[in-house]
């Protein structure tokens, strides 16, 4: 006898972990992708070998994300057309089938090509990768707050779409250093090409997963009429600048961001030539993700509790001392220092960890935020503006560390005997090269962390308090306009 489904009282299946582990999915299939955004500073600048022209390119592609994120975001708003469970899951579709071509085309291993050429493999490679991640994450970050209104199941999905966050980092974290880098320690051009089109073909998978198993609760569908409003995107944008708590979210996002992309090349590295061993770098941290992995359970409990606005400053505060701590070098026993490196890191990624599995169900209250003061939910428009800044400090991080990397002796130091191109051999780096490296690892964690403190615990105004009289108002106000639907309902 087949089992039969619980509905709720709107006739929608009834929240559950089925919900949560689709949304995670959803995250997890984002990640399969994203998570080589950070190999592609070492594969442009140790491969294709352009070493400070890949800053500049980085710079470059950020006035793609200025036009992109909004612009996609706007269309979706402004979609008013009939699908057959929701346009958001639509997009996601045909998003999920862009990526496993645009993050391949990241990694196309053409060393050999002329400088002029790099250039249009990486603006058009980069271009069309972020285009369809666009397309893809802009409505999966919309749809925490169409999934359910409940705080509490807004944050499980905000924590389990951490745990397919935290996942997608990890597979690639630990398995691609044992794939990308050769035995000298250098890395494999083809061998990274291959590995960003089988993540692109696994984040399909994933997508796919998430489609069939997410159920929309929360109605927006907009009726249309002639004497409707035209979208005004400026508008929507002034709105967006409005919303503090989509503000103080999304500095929180940039600074956590700043540390994990625009840190992430500069570990590397010190992997490679301080502590010697970059096979190793995917599972320190992959330990030091300990943190989240324990947090994420206790979330949705404590968000009851506590409130999230409350628990992610305590956050922010750990990740403070995590990064300080990060300061204590001792480069003449790099035994104890990696012991003190992970220890600080697994301090630091405590209080990541808090935040991250709450972040995005902050970003969902910001939404209803931005419905309660302008009557305008503008999921896409408000997330993709949130995810605008989220990418650029993903872009503009790594491209400024790499300055100053370039600054403290990471540089140009080789020459491709066939083609006379420069390149960055890292068996050639001097010991003060990755001390200084180290030192500057420390300074980007802490500031990091500050940033973090600052949107989270001085910008963000949705504690525990406001968020209720939020929802209050917010179920209020809906009541009140279905009240003439259901007389007009008793007439008939």
């Amino acid at each position: 006898m087949k089992k039969q489904k619980k509905l709720d009282a709107n006739g929608h299946r009834k929240f559950g972990i089925r919900d949560s582990v689709a949304y995670a999915a959803g995250d997890l299939g984002c990640n399969m992708s994203f998570a080589l955004k950070g190999t592609m500073a070492l594969f442009w600048t140790q491969i294709m070998g352009m070493g400070l022209w890949y800053s500049l390119l980085l710079v470059i592609v950020q006035v793609w994300d200025a036009i992109n994120d909004p612009l996609i975001g706007s269309v979706i708003d402004a979609d008013r057309r009939k699908y057959k469970r929701n346009k958001f899951l639509a997009y996601i579709w045909f998003g999920s089938i862009g990526l496993i071509v645009g993050g391949a085309c990241c990694f196309l291993p053409f060393p050999q090509a002329p400088v002029w050429a790099k250039f249009i493999i990486f603006i058009a490679g980069y271009v069309i990768w972020d285009a369809f991640y666009t397309i893809a994450n802009v409505p999966y970050g919309s749809l925490l707050s169409l999934i359910s209104k409940e705080p509490a199941d807004r944050a499980s999905l905000s924590a389990w779409r951490s745990i397919g966050s935290m996942v997608g980092n990890m597979l690639p974290m630990v398995i691609l250093p044992f794939i990308m880098y050769n035995a000298d320690g250098s890395l494999n051009g083809v061998r990274v090409f291959l590995a960003a089109l089988i993540m692109g073909v696994l984040g399909f998978f994933c997508f796919q997963f998430m489609i069939r198993n997410t159920e929309i609760r929360v109605e927006t569908e907009v009726v249309v009429n002639e004497e409707q409003p035209k979208f005004n995107v400026l508008k929507a944008m002034k709105n967006f600048i409005t919303n503090r708590p989509a503000v103080g979210a999304t500095l929180a996002a940039m600074g956590m961001f700043i540390g994990m992309q625009g840190a992430a090349t500069a570990v590397s590295v010190v992997f490679q030539i301080y502590f010697k061993n970059p096979q190793i770098s995917g599972i320190v941290q992959l330990f030091a993700m300990i943190p989240i992995v324990l947090f994420t359970p206790l979330a949705r409990k404590m968000v009851t509790r506590f409130g999230k606005k409350e628990l992610s400053v305590v956050g922010a505060i750990c990740s403070i001392i995590g990064g300080a701590g990060l300061f204590i070098i001792v480069p003449d026993n790099t035994g104890l220092d990696l012991i003190i490196y992970v220890l600080c890191q697994l301090v630091y990624s405590l209080g990541l960890g808090i935040y991250s599995t709450v972040s995005w169900a902050m970003m969902g209250d910001a939404i209803d935020y931005n419905e309660w003061k302008t009557g305008k939910r503008e999921e896409g428009v408000v997330y993709s503006l949130h995810s605008f800044f989220r990418k650029l400090a993903q872009g503009i991080g790594p491209a400024v560390a790499l300055v100053i990397m370039s600054a403290l002796g990471y540089v140009n130091n080789a020459t491709d005997p066939v083609t006379g191109e420069a390149f960055i051999d890292v068996t050639l780096l001097s010991w003060d090269v990755a001390v200084n490296l180290r030192v500057l690892v420390a300074v980007l964690f802490l500031v990091s962390a500050v940033l973090q403190f600052i949107g989270l615990a001085l910008v963000y105004n949705l504690d525990k308090k406001t968020l209720a009289k939020m929802n209050e108002e917010l179920a209020a106000r809906k009541a009140v306009e279905a009240a003439p639907a259901d007389g007009e309902a008793e007439q008939a």
